[in-house]
């Protein structure tokens, strides 16, 4: 049996520069992300989130004041980006900043599906990504959105190329 040796882990200080710098691409440097609002709420690999707060813009129905469903899609496709950037950082744990961020400029949408389970209604919300296989290629990502009572409001799933 051949023993792979863990490839060493970025250093705490270079992991809180990386986070730093996906949190300043997410909230800001994609300026859509900043128009919707969304902020990055976890950086877990299992599961990283970013979460918004309802804002009159973001209404899609003007009687229900109910969120848009375009507002929903690009949420769960942006999580969805950002789970895929999390796992390669996570898979190139040792990888620099710099390094690393070669990496991201290659990650893009290939094909989407979004449910839409229950009216968009809430105060805020969630969208949570869940990296289902990352490929030398292709990676695939289950997403969901929930408001702040837990009300799961749409699903998805999608396929990103990473190389």
């Amino acid at each position: 049996m051949i023993q792979s040796t863990p490839l060493p882990r970025r250093s705490a200080e270079e992991q809180a520069r990386l986070d730093a710098m996906l949190r300043d691409v997410f909230e800001h440097k994609l300026r859509f992300n900043e128009v919707l609002g969304l902020k990055v709420a976890s950086f877990n690999p299992e599961a990283p989130q970013l979460e918004f707060a309802m804002r009159p813009e973001l209404i899609g129905h003007y009687l229900h004041g109910r969120l848009h469903g375009g507002v929903i899609a690009a949420a769960l496709d942006t999580v969805g980006g950002f789970a895929v950037t999390v796992g390669i950082a996570e898979k190139f744990c040792n990888e620099t900043v710099e390094q690393f961020s070669h990496r991201f400029g290659r990650i893009g949408t290939i094909d989407m599906r979004t449910d839409y389970l229950h009216q968009g209604i809430g105060k805020r919300f969630i969208a949570t990504g869940r990296l289902t296989r990352l490929g030398g290629r292709i990676a695939s990502v289950q997403m969901s959105l929930e408001n702040e009572t837990g009300l799961l409001i749409a699903t998805g799933s999608a396929a990103y190329v990473v190389s």
